[in-house]
Order: structure tokens, then sequence, then C-alpha cells
């Protein structure tokens, strides 16, 4: 069985680029902490692809460990791909997604 990839769209890692910037800003360090843990949640996400529950239409969503953001994500079986679409912070307007 071929295990799946991930593919971060262009405005997800804007959006990990940012938060990591503002976790930086706070403390040193903390950004690379930031970009660890979602590194890590993927490759949760690579092995679990079903684990996460559908929040909108065909997306999923996983909640981080640490931080509190959630990976915005799609899944393509037949070619064994996750789509990273978003990672936002769990307080950030709803309406954020609509604009993706």
């Amino acid at each position: 069985m071929k295990k799946y990839t991930a593919k971060l769209l262009p405005l997800a890692k804007q959006d990990i680029n940012h938060v990591a910037q503002w976790y930086n800003d706070k403390q040193k360090g903390l950004g690379k902490k930031f970009t660890t843990q979602i590194r890590n949640e993927v490759t949760f996400i690579m092995k679990h692809p079903e684990a996460s529950a559908v929040r909108y239409d065909d997306v999923r969503v996983r909640l981080t460990k640490t931080f509190p953001y959630m990976i915005h994500y799609k899944i393509n079986h037949t070619e064994k791909i996750i789509i990273i679409i978003a990672v936002f912070g769990v307080r950030e307007n709803p309406e954020k997604w609509h604009s993706r």
C-alpha cells in the first residue's frame, strides 16, 4: 500500500510562515517549535488521513496539540495526496475560510 504524501498550497505555507514569525516576535525559537508541531501533525495526517473530522464539505481539520491552530486539508485517495489548504488559529474569524 502506497503511503500518502503531503502538498502544502501556497496560502497554507504563507499561513505557517506568518504565524511562525509572530511567535518568534513573542519569544525567540517559538516559531521553530510551531513549525515543528505543524510538521509533526502533517506526518500524523499522512499516516492516518481519515482520523480527523470532516468540517466543511470534504475538508478535514486537525487541531494541533501544543498551539491553538487547525490544519485544514483534503484527501486525494486516487493519488494518495494530502492537500494542506490552510492553517488557521482557532479564534480566527471563520469568514476568512470563505475567501480561500
